[in-house]
Protein backbone atom coordinates (compact mmCIF):
# COMPACT_ATOMS: atom_id res chain seq x y z
CA UNK A 1 0.00 0.00 0.00
CA UNK A 2 2.06 3.47 1.25
CA UNK A 3 2.19 6.64 0.24
CA UNK A 4 4.19 9.82 -0.31
CA UNK A 5 1.87 11.88 0.97
CA UNK A 6 0.48 13.13 4.67
CA UNK A 7 -2.47 15.90 5.08
CA UNK A 8 -2.27 16.68 8.59
CA UNK A 9 -5.34 18.56 10.12
CA UNK A 10 -5.74 19.82 13.66
CA UNK A 11 -6.80 22.16 16.10
CA UNK A 12 -3.73 22.44 17.83
CA UNK A 13 -2.80 26.02 16.45
CA UNK A 14 0.71 27.17 15.93
CA UNK A 15 1.47 29.17 19.05
CA UNK A 16 3.08 25.78 20.67
CA UNK A 17 5.20 23.23 19.86
CA UNK A 18 2.34 20.73 19.31
CA UNK A 19 2.26 20.39 15.01
CA UNK A 20 6.15 20.38 14.81
CA UNK A 21 6.30 17.57 17.51
CA UNK A 22 4.04 15.53 15.26
CA UNK A 23 5.87 16.77 11.89
CA UNK A 24 8.81 15.47 14.00
CA UNK A 25 7.59 12.07 15.06
CA UNK A 26 6.81 11.55 11.20
CA UNK A 27 9.70 11.94 9.56
CA UNK A 28 11.75 9.98 12.46
CA UNK A 29 9.68 7.05 10.95
CA UNK A 30 9.73 8.05 7.59
CA UNK A 31 11.62 10.74 6.46
CA UNK A 32 10.75 11.04 2.43
CA UNK A 33 6.96 11.40 3.05
CA UNK A 34 5.71 14.74 2.10
CA UNK A 35 2.82 16.46 4.70
CA UNK A 36 0.65 18.73 3.71
CA UNK A 37 -1.20 21.00 6.19
CA UNK A 38 -4.79 21.06 5.65
CA UNK A 39 -4.85 23.52 8.62
CA UNK A 40 -4.25 23.40 12.33
CA UNK A 41 -6.94 26.51 12.68
CA UNK A 42 -9.98 24.73 13.83
CA UNK A 43 -11.04 26.15 16.55
CA UNK A 44 -10.51 24.34 19.71
CA UNK A 45 -12.63 21.05 19.93
CA UNK A 46 -14.97 21.96 17.06
CA UNK A 47 -15.10 18.41 15.55
CA UNK A 48 -17.84 19.43 13.36
CA UNK A 49 -15.60 22.10 11.87
CA UNK A 50 -12.85 20.24 11.65
CA UNK A 51 -15.16 17.64 9.63
CA UNK A 52 -15.88 20.16 7.14
CA UNK A 53 -13.25 21.32 6.22
CA UNK A 54 -11.38 17.99 5.96
CA UNK A 55 -13.87 16.66 3.86
CA UNK A 56 -14.64 19.91 1.74
CA UNK A 57 -10.41 19.49 1.16
CA UNK A 58 -9.44 16.15 0.24
CA UNK A 59 -11.30 15.88 -2.97
CA UNK A 60 -8.58 18.14 -3.73
CA UNK A 61 -4.99 16.28 -2.60
CA UNK A 62 -2.81 13.77 -3.53
CA UNK A 63 -4.04 10.37 -2.81
CA UNK A 64 -2.89 10.11 0.94
CA UNK A 65 -2.79 9.16 4.57
CA UNK A 66 -5.26 12.10 5.88
CA UNK A 67 -4.09 12.54 9.57
CA UNK A 68 -6.84 14.55 11.51
CA UNK A 69 -6.84 15.21 15.32
CA UNK A 70 -9.63 17.29 16.81
CA UNK A 71 -10.12 15.17 20.20
CA UNK A 72 -11.64 16.70 23.44
CA UNK A 73 -12.23 13.15 24.34
CA UNK A 74 -8.01 12.25 24.47
CA UNK A 75 -7.07 9.74 27.21
CA UNK A 76 -10.91 8.96 27.43
CA UNK A 77 -12.23 5.56 26.18
CA UNK A 78 -12.52 6.76 22.73
CA UNK A 79 -10.63 4.83 20.08
CA UNK A 80 -8.31 5.92 17.97
CA UNK A 81 -8.80 4.30 14.37
CA UNK A 82 -7.88 4.25 10.55
CA UNK A 83 -10.34 4.52 8.13
CA UNK A 84 -10.05 2.88 4.75
CA UNK A 85 -12.09 4.77 2.05
CA UNK A 86 -11.74 4.12 -1.89
CA UNK A 87 -9.51 6.61 -2.16
CA UNK A 88 -7.19 6.96 0.79
CA UNK A 89 -6.38 6.38 4.93
CA UNK A 90 -7.62 8.45 7.57
CA UNK A 91 -6.58 8.56 11.01
CA UNK A 92 -7.32 10.60 14.21
CA UNK A 93 -10.23 9.95 17.01
CA UNK A 94 -13.34 7.86 16.81
CA UNK A 95 -15.26 10.61 17.17
CA UNK A 96 -17.04 11.42 14.08
CA UNK A 97 -14.16 13.74 12.56
CA UNK A 98 -13.28 11.08 9.58
CA UNK A 99 -16.22 10.07 7.94
CA UNK A 100 -17.13 12.42 6.27
CA UNK A 101 -13.78 12.85 4.60
CA UNK A 102 -13.96 9.10 4.16
CA UNK A 103 -17.27 9.60 2.28
CA UNK A 104 -15.49 12.49 0.29
CA UNK A 105 -13.29 10.19 -0.99
CA UNK A 106 -15.73 7.12 -1.98
CA UNK A 107 -17.19 5.68 1.30
CA UNK A 108 -16.15 3.65 4.23
CA UNK A 109 -14.99 0.49 3.31
CA UNK A 110 -13.57 -0.75 6.21
CA UNK A 111 -11.56 0.96 9.82
CA UNK A 112 -9.81 -0.93 12.61
CA UNK A 113 -8.82 0.55 15.91
CA UNK A 114 -5.21 1.45 16.81
CA UNK A 115 -3.70 -1.27 19.93
CA UNK A 116 -0.60 -2.74 18.44
CA UNK A 117 1.94 -1.28 20.17
CA UNK A 118 4.89 -1.44 17.67
CA UNK A 119 3.23 1.65 15.61
CA UNK A 120 3.16 4.32 18.73
CA UNK A 121 5.73 5.81 20.83
CA UNK A 122 6.93 3.90 23.63
CA UNK A 123 5.18 6.11 25.82
CA UNK A 124 1.62 7.76 25.79
CA UNK A 125 0.64 10.28 26.86
CA UNK A 126 -3.06 10.64 28.36
CA UNK A 127 -2.88 14.50 26.34
CA UNK A 128 -1.03 14.14 23.25
CA UNK A 129 -2.24 11.25 21.20
CA UNK A 130 -1.81 13.21 18.13
CA UNK A 131 2.07 12.69 19.07
CA UNK A 132 2.01 9.81 20.28
CA UNK A 133 -0.69 7.41 18.40
CA UNK A 134 -1.71 9.34 15.28
CA UNK A 135 1.29 10.67 13.98
CA UNK A 136 3.12 7.25 13.98
CA UNK A 137 0.34 5.56 12.52
CA UNK A 138 0.06 7.77 9.95
CA UNK A 139 3.72 7.27 8.75
CA UNK A 140 3.66 3.24 9.90
CA UNK A 141 1.17 3.45 6.68
CA UNK A 142 2.99 5.52 4.44
CA UNK A 143 5.48 2.68 4.83
CA UNK A 144 3.37 0.14 3.72
CA UNK A 145 1.88 -0.96 7.00
CA UNK A 146 -1.49 -2.26 6.53
CA UNK A 147 -4.28 -1.22 8.18
CA UNK A 148 -5.45 -4.57 10.14
CA UNK A 149 -1.94 -4.73 11.19
CA UNK A 150 -2.69 -1.68 13.58
CA UNK A 151 -5.74 -3.71 15.34
CA UNK A 152 -9.34 -5.10 15.70
CA UNK A 153 -11.91 -4.30 12.74
CA UNK A 154 -13.91 -1.38 14.04
CA UNK A 155 -17.50 -2.21 12.81
CA UNK A 156 -19.38 1.06 13.14
CA UNK A 157 -16.76 4.16 13.64
CA UNK A 158 -18.92 7.12 15.18
CA UNK A 159 -21.19 9.49 12.56
CA UNK A 160 -21.60 12.72 14.08
CA UNK A 161 -25.71 13.91 13.89
CA UNK A 162 -26.93 14.86 10.62
CA UNK A 163 -26.96 18.78 10.49
CA UNK A 164 -29.64 20.30 10.73
CA UNK A 165 -31.94 21.21 7.32
CA UNK A 166 -35.51 22.04 7.48
CA UNK A 167 -37.17 22.63 4.01
CA UNK A 168 -40.89 23.79 3.21
CA UNK A 169 -42.68 26.20 1.44
CA UNK A 170 -41.37 30.04 1.50
CA UNK A 171 -38.78 28.55 4.32
CA UNK A 172 -35.40 26.82 4.84
CA UNK A 173 -34.11 26.71 8.11
CA UNK A 174 -30.20 25.23 8.39
CA UNK A 175 -27.36 25.14 10.95
CA UNK A 176 -24.09 26.71 10.10
CA UNK A 177 -21.24 24.36 9.48
CA UNK A 178 -18.31 27.22 9.08
CA UNK A 179 -17.47 30.28 9.91
CA UNK A 180 -14.48 30.82 8.07
CA UNK A 181 -11.85 33.79 8.88
CA UNK A 182 -13.60 36.63 6.65
CA UNK A 183 -16.62 36.03 8.47
CA UNK A 184 -18.34 34.36 5.83
CA UNK A 185 -20.96 31.79 7.66
CA UNK A 186 -21.43 28.48 5.59
CA UNK A 187 -24.71 26.59 6.22
CA UNK A 188 -25.78 23.05 6.15
CA UNK A 189 -28.46 23.31 3.54
CA UNK A 190 -27.32 23.88 -0.25
CA UNK A 191 -28.59 25.63 -3.52
CA UNK A 192 -30.70 22.75 -4.41
CA UNK A 193 -32.91 23.17 -0.31
CA UNK A 194 -33.13 26.90 -1.02
CA UNK A 195 -34.55 26.18 -4.34
CA UNK A 196 -37.39 23.17 -2.96
CA UNK A 197 -38.08 25.93 -0.43
CA UNK A 198 -38.89 28.10 -3.83
CA UNK A 199 -37.14 30.89 -2.58
CA UNK A 200 -35.15 32.35 -5.77
CA UNK A 201 -34.15 36.00 -6.37
CA UNK A 202 -33.74 37.89 -3.19
CA UNK A 203 -34.41 36.30 0.46
CA UNK A 204 -34.38 37.40 4.04
CA UNK A 205 -31.76 35.94 5.97
CA UNK A 206 -32.36 36.10 9.78
CA UNK A 207 -34.93 39.43 8.83
CA UNK A 208 -32.27 40.60 6.55
CA UNK A 209 -32.94 40.91 2.79
CA UNK A 210 -30.27 40.14 1.05
CA UNK A 211 -30.41 38.69 -3.22
CA UNK A 212 -29.25 35.36 -3.97
CA UNK A 213 -26.19 36.31 -6.16
CA UNK A 214 -23.42 33.65 -7.25
CA UNK A 215 -20.47 36.08 -6.10
CA UNK A 216 -18.87 38.90 -3.88
CA UNK A 217 -18.64 41.43 -6.83
CA UNK A 218 -22.51 40.83 -7.38
CA UNK A 219 -23.28 43.79 -4.21
CA UNK A 220 -21.46 46.41 -3.73
CA UNK A 221 -19.10 46.85 -0.99
CA UNK A 222 -20.79 46.50 2.18
CA UNK A 223 -23.89 44.52 1.33
CA UNK A 224 -25.08 41.09 2.16
CA UNK A 225 -25.73 38.25 -0.09
CA UNK A 226 -26.67 34.49 0.50
CA UNK A 227 -24.68 32.96 -2.45
CA UNK A 228 -23.16 29.19 -3.51
CA UNK A 229 -19.85 28.80 -1.87
CA UNK A 230 -16.88 26.48 -3.15
CA UNK A 231 -17.88 23.75 -0.69
CA UNK A 232 -20.81 23.21 -2.28
CA UNK A 233 -23.10 24.91 0.26
CA UNK A 234 -25.22 27.77 0.51
CA UNK A 235 -23.51 30.58 2.74
CA UNK A 236 -23.69 33.82 4.00
CA UNK A 237 -21.36 37.09 3.27
CA UNK A 238 -21.03 41.05 2.95
CA UNK A 239 -18.44 41.93 0.57
CA UNK A 240 -16.07 43.28 2.58
CA UNK A 241 -17.09 42.91 5.54
CA UNK A 242 -18.04 39.92 8.21
CA UNK A 243 -21.65 38.64 7.92
CA UNK A 244 -20.87 36.61 11.30
CA UNK A 245 -20.43 39.94 12.99
CA UNK A 246 -23.28 41.82 11.64
CA UNK A 247 -25.68 38.63 11.43
CA UNK A 248 -24.68 37.71 15.75
CA UNK A 249 -23.98 34.35 14.23
CA UNK A 250 -21.55 31.48 15.02
CA UNK A 251 -21.17 27.63 14.49
CA UNK A 252 -24.11 25.35 15.68
CA UNK A 253 -26.61 28.13 15.16
CA UNK A 254 -30.11 27.67 13.13
CA UNK A 255 -30.58 30.15 10.88
CA UNK A 256 -33.85 30.61 8.67
CA UNK A 257 -34.19 31.93 5.24
CA UNK A 258 -37.21 32.94 4.17
CA UNK A 259 -39.20 34.23 0.88
CA UNK A 260 -38.02 38.12 0.73
CA UNK A 261 -41.03 40.52 0.42
CA UNK A 262 -39.09 42.27 -2.55
CA UNK A 263 -38.54 39.18 -4.27
CA UNK A 264 -39.52 39.90 -8.11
Amino acid sequence: MGSAWISFTTDYGLDDGFVAACHGVIARIAPRVRVIDVTHAVPAQRIRHGASVLAQTVPYLPESVHLAVVDPGVGTARRGIVVVAERGLLVGPDNGLLVPAAEALGGVVAAYELTAPEYRLPAVSATFHGRDVFAPAAAHLTLGVTPPEFGPPVTEPVRLPEPVVRVRPGELVSEVLVVDRFGNVQLAATGEDLRAAGIEGRAAVEGMDVPVARTFGDVRVGEALLYPDSGGRLAVAINGGSAAAALELSADQEVTITSSPFAS
